[in-house]
């Protein structure tokens, strides 16, 4: 697909969790928890609010169609702040620091004072029903000489559990936005940004690591189509094939439009009917239990309800999408019928009781009651009619789904979203905090570095500087630990060790250091680590592992050893002459493996078969 003729623009949103001490409006860790082990819950109905001008945000008065309870579990590590029971603490001056040093390092300008400003979330993700969230920069650099437009603090949001039930753990860890200018035209440009984003916000080794400590929301748009957001993508990998897929929907709703109209399609409004007597004796499990079963005739609409628009969604599901925030299940249309217990004979009396022509199609609701099939019908014939219009892709906020593709979630929030906070005073920012903060070395150049200097492989380096043990590394060079030693345990052996499956996150950076310090002290060898390691991923201490694995052996000892297996073995120095060093090895180290470096014993093994065979008579 030529990106450029279809004039894709793109820009993203990245949230990543901060790795501070506390939450960002009161005292509780940064910890997750278990949500089998929480302490209590509670549960909360949220509505949304006016702004200041008496309006309430499009996207809060959809998300209030779905009547929903929401219940949160509480832990011993979170508090009455997080249950909104108490007014927030003042802001966290170490994650403000933090969101300060990496808009140093885009280059940005600092606001005069940061203001917290709530922003309308009803979706049960705040028991508030607000977020809080403060704009901190503007205005910084990319590679690709594109725009950071701003850089926000806000509060994370509480973690889903299942459907409507949220752990509060999560809620209020301090997390940063950064939000670019709209200038990526291609898939491959947007995931480059997002990796070059990632890269700076790792370099400050303050930041969370691991699946959901950062999400990318991507906007998207195309000529003729309008700017949509993908929100929670959380593999990098997958950006790319999300925005392929966003721009495949647009073009392919932009094509169904032309269809439609070429058909002469149009939706009326009063070809809407209840049909429940018509499935009474019906054999859809899924009719059988709806107690209404609503009819909507969609003219001229005949086997484009059906066509595909990504790869396993297809205008029916955005249909589908759309009726389900009245609490249905999903839909029923013609074109994918008779299928799902629904007979042929069946749509033949549903055609003749719609009046539907060949050309026409007819979704079928199934609800509890009048008033919710009535909502989803309504959704229905709200998403057919956008079909029709003349930018037939709404402006909407979507949810990534496996793959790539993606479902509609809710329409775009508006200005009404946003309104002050009166509980958390301003912080100012003078020149005096802004010129302190010091700018990280970047990643990459950390790689360049690690490459020259400690004489490590470059793509060791490259795995090394992304590595979540970074900052163990850094902690051992410190320490006179070798490089390689620190980098070839960090990458290799452990990734050796987890795949055997060993609990490697058992084992503390204390206890890594322990056993490096001994191998550089000649208590154990380097070839004894991965039992060492498997030791106390086990529960052993570094001690009782040393013990048993590399017990001590001094160098009289060794070279007593090595003089009394040559004495043993010479036939085989008979034999091989110098060439039985290798053989000879292998039966040394299996006596004392784990307590000498192999190193050693080749030096002394060498020089006694060079003794042992400057005795023989030549």
């Amino acid at each position: 697909m030529d990106y450029k003729d279809n004039r894709l623009t793109a820009g993203i949103e990245i949230h990543q969790q901060l790795n501070t001490q506390e939450k960002l409006f009161c005292h509780c860790p940064t910890t997750l928890r278990d949500t089998v082990e929480h302490s209590g819950e509670f549960f909360r109905y949220l509505r949304a609010t006016e702004s200041e001008m008496g309006e309430i945000d499009r996207a809060a008065q959809e998300e209030m169609k779905r009547d929903r309870k929401f219940v949160y579990y509480t832990y011993d590590t979170t508090c009455l702040v997080e249950n909104d029971e108490e007014p927030p603490a003042p802001m966290n001056d170490e994650a403000l620091s933090l969101s300060l040093t990496i808009a140093k390092m885009f280059s940005m300008t600092p606001v005069p004072q940061v203001h917290p400003m709530r922003k309308l979330v009803i979706d049960g993700s705040n028991t508030s029903g607000f977020q809080r969230t403060a704009l901190v920069a503007l205005n910084g650099t990319l590679p690709n000489g594109g725009q950071i437009e701003t850089i926000c603090l806000e509060e994370e949001a509480a973690q889903r559990v299942n459907d409507d039930i949220f752990s509060l753990d999560r809620l209020g860890i301090p997390l940063i936005e950064i939000t670019t200018s709209p200038c990526m035209h291609t898939p491959e440009d947007v995931q480059q940004v997002a990796e070059y984003i990632g890269m700076v916000l790792r370099s400050t080794g303050k930041v969370k690591r691991g699946i959901g400590t950062i999400r990318q929301d991507v906007n998207i748009s195309i000529e003729g189509g309008a700017r949509v957001e993908i929100k929670g993508v959380q593999e990098l990998d997958l950006i790319a094939e999300v925005v392929r897929r966003e721009v495949q929907r647009q073009k392919n709703l932009l094509m169904i439009r032309d269809e439609l109209k070429k058909r002469g399609a149009k939706i009326d409004p009063n070809a809407m009917k209840d049909v429940t007597d018509l499935f009474k004796n019906t054999k859809s499990s899924i009719l059988k239990k709806a107690r209404r079963i609503e009819a909507v005739r969609l003219n001229g609409f005949a086997g484009l309800v059906g066509r595909e628009i990504q790869p396993d969604r297809r205008l029916g599901s955005e249909m589908s999408d759309y009726a389900k925030v009245c609490g249905v299940g999903g839909i029923f249309h013609t074109d994918e019928l008779p299928a799902y217990g629904i007979t042929a004979d069946e749509v033949a009396r549903l055609r003749h009781a719609m009046n539907a022509g060949d050309a026409d199609c007819i979704v079928i609701v199934a609800g509890l009651n009048q008033k919710q099939t009535g909502c989803a019908s309504f959704q229905v014939f709200i998403r057919a009619t956008m079909a029709l219009a003349y930018v037939p892709v709404p402006e909407e906020t979507r949810k990534m789904l496996e793959g790539g593709s993606t479902a509609y979630m809710r329409p775009l929030p508006g200005a009404a979203r946003m309104y002050p906070e009166t509980d958390v005073l301003p912080v100012i920012i003078d020149d005096e905090r802004w010129n302190v903060l010091t700018v990280p070395e970047l990643l990459t150049a950390k790689t360049k570095r690690y490459a020259q200097e400690y004489e490590i492989d470059p793509n060791y380096a490259t795995q090394l500087a992304l590595s979540e043990k970074l900052p163990l590394f850094e902690r051992a060079v410190r320490e006179g630990i070798k490089p390689k030693l620190t980098a070839f345990t960090i990458l290799s052996t452990t990734t050796e060790l987890r795949r055997e499956g060993v609990e490697i996150r058992n084992v503390p950076d204390d206890a890594y250091l322990a056993i490096w310090h001994a191998v550089q002290d000649g208590r154990a060898a380097k070839e004894a680590i991965p039992d060492l390691i498997r030791s106390v991923a086990s529960g052993s201490t570094v001690e009782d592992a040393l013990n048993k694995i590399a017990p001590s052996i001094s160098r009289d000892e060794l070279e007593s050893l090595v003089r009394k297996i040559i004495a043993q073995r010479s036939d085989v120095i008979t034999q091989k002459g110098k060439a039985a060093l290798g053989p000879l090895m292998g039966v040394v180290m299996a006596e004392v493996r784990g307590s000498v470096d192999g190193k050693v014993v080749s030096e002394i093994l060498k020089r006694e078969i060079e003794r042992a065979l400057a005795k023989k008579p030549s």
